[in-house]
């Protein structure tokens, strides 16, 4: 701790993680790294496997792989400072580290709040304007789609620790969660936090919300759209080409809204850490496998890549 005046400044936080399950500590270490190396394997294997098929270099895998690549950046924003914490007796992180974790966290979620929205975009196009998705999804469009999505995020992850820098912690400095909750660090401050959670009930409402309408919108025109077609194959072929967006989209909004409303109090029980880790680990560790298991181009691309692979090797030798 530092003193400034007669303010003593928090310097450092403590992050309670899971230390209060000691019993159980060495399994959910293991547990926890199996998940992060499964995440990280399945999204990375989901972009090296688009970038190399080139049948897969269409607008839907183009988001696809960026949708991936920010799995792989935010899962790995929380999680490899909580599995080092478990060897340690004092589970600290400091104000600054604390502040870059919750930077980098917030600006990835926002930006997959903005990919699942443009992925929406996408499919509706794709199902209720088949004869102009090609114009319609130019890859200017597509370009300028991703961008928006980084760069919105980047604009609200800034406001956001620009609120965060106002206020001053002069104790306790104890975070019960396992990662850097804003929700966790506005109940700990002693001064006015009423502008922060302005602005995060704004963010809130604008990028989680507001992606969330246009994304059920979308759905309505296109479940719409697939009612009209004629044929029982034509409907079931249309539905597939968004169920996997659609599960992705509903795990990852489902579990956000709820993981959301149950810190709003500021106080975090050992459920709501739980919570969390389904929706910062799990989800993650899932798209790669929603997208492919009822996907014939990735099951496709992964043949192909296969033989080519088994056809490199035979040349070899």
């Amino acid at each position: 701790m530092e003193e400034t005046g007669n303010i003593t400044e928090i310097t450092e936080f403590i992050l309670l993680g899971f230390s209060d399950f000691p019993r159980i500590t060495a399994l959910l270490f293991i547990i926890f790294l199996l998940i992060y190396i499964t995440t990280l394997t399945g999204n990375l294997c989901l972009i090296v496997l688009i970038r190399m098929d080139s049948h897969l270099h269409t607008p839907m895998y183009f988001f696809l792989s960026n949708l991936s690549f920010i799995d792989l950046c935010y899962v790995t924003s929380t999680v490899p400072k909580l599995l080092f914490n478990f060897f340690q007796e004092k589970q600290s992180i400091s104000f600054v580290g604390c502040v870059v974790q919750y930077f980098f966290f917030s600006m990835l979620v926002i930006s997959e709040c903005c990919l699942m929205t443009a992925m929406a975009y996408d499919r509706y196009a794709a199902i209720c304007n088949p004869l102009l998705y090609a114009s319609i999804i130019s890859p200017t469009l597509c370009n300028g789609m991703v961008m928006g999505s980084y760069m919105g995020g980047l604009t609200c992850s800034l406001s956001q620790i620009c609120a965060l820098l106002q206020l001053h912690f002069c104790g306790p400095n104890v975070i019960r969660h396992f990662f850097c909750d804003v929700s966790q660090l506005i109940h700990l401050s002693c001064t006015d936090t009423f502008f922060a959670e302005v602005l995060f009930v704004i963010i809130a409402a604008i990028f989680g919300i507001m992606n969330a309408l246009v994304v059920m919108m979308s759905y309505v025109y296109i479940i719409l759209s697939i009612m009209k077609i004629s044929s029982t194959k034509g409907r079931s072929k249309a539905f597939n080409t968004c169920a996997s967006h659609l599960t992705a989209v509903s795990l990852f909004y489902g579990s956000g809204v709820f993981v959301y409303l149950r810190s709003t109090s500021g106080v975090s029980s050992s459920f709501d850490r739980f919570a969390s880790m389904f929706y910062i680990m799990v989800i993650p560790m899932l798209n790669p496998l929603i997208y492919s298991l009822r996907n014939k181009e990735i099951k496709d691309a992964m043949k192909r890549l296969q033989k080519k692979t088994g056809t490199c090797q035979s040349l070899r030798f």
